[in-house]
């Protein structure tokens, strides 16, 4: 067994009005806790993160802490590109479901993801 998973997607193609939407950032990492069985503790926040004029041309981040863990979305509306994490100490995460989720949330073409096993050696029991 272990402790949790953590999904990261990375997204491109997407739709730059949609990425540049404050209130559907805010509205997805609102209503997937729910969808996933998820508790929400605080949050979601959502900011505008200016560009850097070097490689980031800004774009809005926002994340919501829940019992689980987290969620965070970063978006790159001039790049068509978004980057998302969705760290859950719940096992058995419904990958497939929060794919197709973002994909049509966000009108992704294209996505890259990586799913990592958190705590591959996480005790059973209290060690203190």
């Amino acid at each position: 067994m272990h402790f949790g998973e953590h999904l990261t997607i990375d997204g491109y193609g997407g739709d730059k009005g949609k990425l540049n939407d404050e209130n559907l950032v805010k509205l997805c990492l609102q209503e997937l806790p729910e969808k996933l069985g998820m508790k929400i503790l605080g949050g979601p926040v959502v900011y505008l993160a200016e560009g850097n004029d070097v490689k980031d041309p800004g774009g809005w981040s926002g994340f919501v802490v829940i019992t689980e863990s987290h969620i965070s979305i970063h978006t790159f509306p001039d790049r068509g590109f978004v980057s998302i994490d969705v760290y859950t100490c719940k096992n058995g995460l419904d990958i497939d479901f929060v794919l197709n989720y973002f994909k049509e949330k966000f009108d992704l073409k294209d996505i890259e993801t990586n799913f990592i096993k958190r705590g591959t050696r996480y005790p059973a029991g209290n060690v203190y």
